[in-house]
């Protein structure tokens, strides 16, 4: 039985992957890493309230099989740019060097469509630039998924993405060959395939959001064929 460490689970992925973890029987712990301490009661969850300023003080809570890390923000959230910076970019690098130091076997990234190191643009750059600090840890099992719009269910609703969202659904029978993966995918789907990243012995670490889609439907086909025979 395993333990899982999860960064990241009140958002919009992170919550649906908390609900698939707390059902797979594959862990039998789940450590959730936490600024505010939320109401869920389950055996398997063992909730660590975080300071995310001083990581080093949670090095011996780090420790597990399987890291994933769903953590993200805006600038509406972050207007200052140096916090912004920290959390899309600091503090998920410190994390996965931590983890890397107790000997995590498998480190799962939400990253994002175009993630590119040398980008003009803030997000895409920092998304790209952590996608390379994760390549160079050399974990022994690293997933980075790299979503188009999420759908799902927000807390706080953006009007930029909405909007996004909405047009490329109308455009999604256009989107073919290397467009495919600018098609909007559920936020439920992406966090099956992280889990399903690891269970299967996928020679591969970067998915794009088209591959994400299909890694879930194939993990559903071979479950489903495993529990009839």
């Amino acid at each position: 039985m395993k333990t899982a460490l999860l960064f990241g689970s009140s958002g919009l992925v992170g919550g649906h992957l908390l609900n698939q973890l707390i059902k797979d029987t594959n862990y039998s712990k789940i450590k959730l890493f936490v600024r505010s301490v939320p109401e869920i009661s389950d055996p398997k969850v063992e909730i660590i309230k975080t300071n995310f300023n001083n990581l080093e003080n949670h090095k011996e809570d780090i420790k597990g099989d399987d890291c994933f890390f769903c953590i993200g923000t805006t600038k509406k959230n972050s207007p200052v740019k140096d916090e912004y910076r920290r959390v899309e970019l600091d503090i998920p690098r410190e994390i996965a060097k931590i983890a890397k130091s107790n000997l995590v076997n498998s480190f799962i990234f939400v990253s994002a469509l175009y993630a590119n190191p040398k980008s003009s643009g803030e997000y895409i750059r920092f998304k790209g630039q952590v996608e390379e600090e994760l390549k160079e840890l050399n974990f022994p099992k690293l997933g980075i998924m790299r979503p188009s719009f999420l759908i799902g269910n927000r807390k706080e609703k953006r009007a930029s993405e909405t909007i996004g969202i909405f047009v490329f659904k109308l455009l999604s029978p256009l989107l073919l060959g290397p467009l495919k993966k600018m098609k909007p995918i559920h936020s439920e789907t992406v966090a099956k395939a992280m889990i399903a990243v690891i269970q299967k012995d996928i020679q591969q670490t970067i998915f794009e959001s088209n591959e994400i889609v299909e890694i879930n439907k194939s993990h559903i086909v071979k479950k489903n064929l495993a529990e009839l025979f």
